[in-house]
């Protein structure tokens, strides 16, 4: 899973259960059920020592990409990558920010300000030329949203052609958790559309609290990864953002100096008001933002098999499963014994049980209306990357895909008693997954930490935004054990494993019976879904859906 921080998981959160209706399918009633030594075999070859974490572009995740199409092959689904094979391979390019290269001038009235990188600015490598320069004068656009559902037109009334944007890091507090992340997700996007060449984001005392500015220095020297579109662009996408750079409060108050509302009054207004949004306004003088980048190429493949329906109409239908197969690879630490990040439950699990799940579909010998896709997808821990690219570039027709169960860390460490979709509120999804969830003496549980937003951050959020309803589904915090607190298992699991090389099976006692009957869960929506009479439908007041579908 990616991004996933600063978790407070209050037992009391776990008495909190959802009561959803069921929707009507044609599903039909089979006798196969998961296993649990298959489970366990998948998971402990995918999460062995031989892997070194998986890594995107790594050896060892190359052999995890084969071990899953030869899994796939023996099954007998249907390749269902590129050229008639299993396997669709990203060009992918990593970036990396040459040292003492950035700079950021400040020019207003004949006089210039220059800010030190590492103490008052960083930047991020470009993934476009080896080298970037631009100077433009500035204007300052509020938090950079647009969102008139919301109240919101930070960009009303300014002209930022040609010109670098200066915004406030995060977003209003009254925005709703998955609605606002999007939109914070959709900033860079709003700002090349409206024609700006440049990005400066201001951190601030709020988000000092969360996390310091120091702590996002010692990133740039991590470096950073997007795939290549068949066009040869970044993302297939031309270029209009020439520079970017996040600059700490303090220094950030002087290219205000002059404004006609100063950063502390701003900064002041949302420590009153954290609702506030802030006006636009054009600032006085022009910043120039330098940086040296190089770059890497590598690939790395996503893995798709199709078992096909029997429907003479819905079989060109797809249900999609998504599972990540990377991992973070080898801790960089030199005073830690065990380097290797395994990666059992993130996400070695979600590929095992989606494994189980095809084999389920396979010999369960019902015949399934719409087809249904096995795709395991790469460099998730790199930002989603795999995930998009199939987005982008599918391999089967965007339209034809009817909805996506995403399998991302189900921490099977307890003997769970319910289960999270997130995304559930968004779609008729939600009432699938408590159907199938019941016929497991199972119940589904509402989002039980709204603030992460998690509905943003995992592979499935690649096909939302193509207009796929979708669910993520988890492994819920309470438990069938007299005495066992599923959340407080899953809290410790985030709070010493995660992305850890603790993320072991030598260190984790694996709840195979709770991994078989997640399992069984996850076969359950996919039949329902792949066997009923209508495709899965957004909800009328979702955000998402009358965002993205067609």
């Amino acid at each position: 899973m990616n991004k996933l921080t600063h978790l407070l998981l209050p037992a009391a959160m776990t008495a909190a259960l959802a009561a959803c209706g069921a929707a009507e399918t044609t599903s039909q009633e089979t006798s196969v059920s998961a296993q649990q030594k298959n489970i366990r075999a998948h998971l402990e070859f995918l999460a062995s020592d031989d892997l070194k974490g998986r890594e995107t572009g790594s050896e060892g995740h190359e052999i995890a990409a084969k071990y899953i199409a030869s899994e796939f092959k023996q099954l007998g689904l249907k390749p269902a990558g590129d050229d008639g094979s299993f396997f669709q391979r990203i060009p992918f390019r990593t970036s990396l920010l040459v040292p003492n290269s950035a700079e950021m001038v400040y020019t207003r009235d004949g006089e210039e300000l220059e800010f030190t990188f590492g103490k008052e600015f960083i930047t991020s490598p470009s993934h476009y030329s080896e080298r970037t320069e631009v100077t433009a004068p500035l204007v300052f656009v509020g938090y950079g949203m647009e969102a008139p559902e919301f109240g919101l037109n930070d960009y009303q009334g300014l002209d930022v052609e040609g010109k670098i944007v200066v915004m406030l890091q995060g977003r209003p507090q009254n925005l709703p958790s998955e609605e606002g992340a999007h939109l914070a997700n959709i900033k860079g996007d709003i700002a090349r559309e409206k024609g700006a060449v440049g990005i400066i984001t201001l951190h601030t005392p709020v988000r000092e609290k969360v996390r310091k500015f120091e702590t996002s220095v010692y990133y740039t020297k991590t470096p950073s990864m997007t795939w290549m579109g068949p066009n040869g662009l970044p993302q297939g996408e031309e270029q209009q953002l020439m520079g970017s750079a996040y600059i700490d409060d303090e220094p950030a108050k002087q290219l205000f100096a002059e404004a006609e509302t100063s950063l502390e009054s701003i900064f002041e207004q949302i420590q009153n008001d954290p609702d506030f949004s802030p006006q636009g306004f054009e600032l006085g003088g022009a910043v120039t933002l330098v940086k040296e980048s190089t770059h890497e190429e590598t690939t790395s493949p996503n893995v798709a098999g199709v078992l096909p329906g029997t429907d003479p109409e819905l079989k060109d239908e797809y249900v999609v499963y998504t599972a990540h197969s990377d991992h973070i690879g080898l801790v960089e630490d030199m005073s830690s014994d065990d380097k290797i990040n395994n990666g059992a439950m993130d996400n070695a699990s979600g590929v095992s049980v989606m494994l189980e799940t095809a084999r389920m579909f396979v010999e369960s010998g019902v015949e399934n209306k719409r087809s249904i896709m096995f795709l395991s997808v790469t460099a998730e821990e790199r930002g989603l990357l795999g995930a998009d690219y199939f987005a982008n570039n599918p391999t089967v027709p965007l339209n034809s895909i009817v909805a996506n169960v995403n399998l991302d860390m189900p921490v099977l460490l307890y003997d769970f008693a319910d289960v999270v979709a997130f995304g559930a509120t968004h779609s008729t999804l939600g009432d699938t997954v408590s159907k199938a969830a019941e016929k497991y003496d199972t119940q589904q549980s509402p989002d039980p930490m709204p603030e992460q937003a998690i509905f943003t951050r995992s592979d499935h959020y690649t096909l939302v935004k193509k207009g796929i309803p979708a669910v993520f589904l988890m492994t819920g915090f309470t438990s069938r054990t007299e005495g066992e607190d599923g959340g407080e298992v899953w809290g410790e699991f985030f709070a010493e494993h995660y992305h850890r090389p603790s993320d072991d099976l030598k260190v984790h006692d694996i709840n195979y019976e709770a991994g078989a009957r997640f399992t069984n869960i996850n076969f359950e929506i996919g039949q329902q879904i792949a066997n009923a009479e209508q495709r899965p439908q957004w909800l009328e007041d979702s955000y998402f859906g009358k965002q993205f579908q067609e």
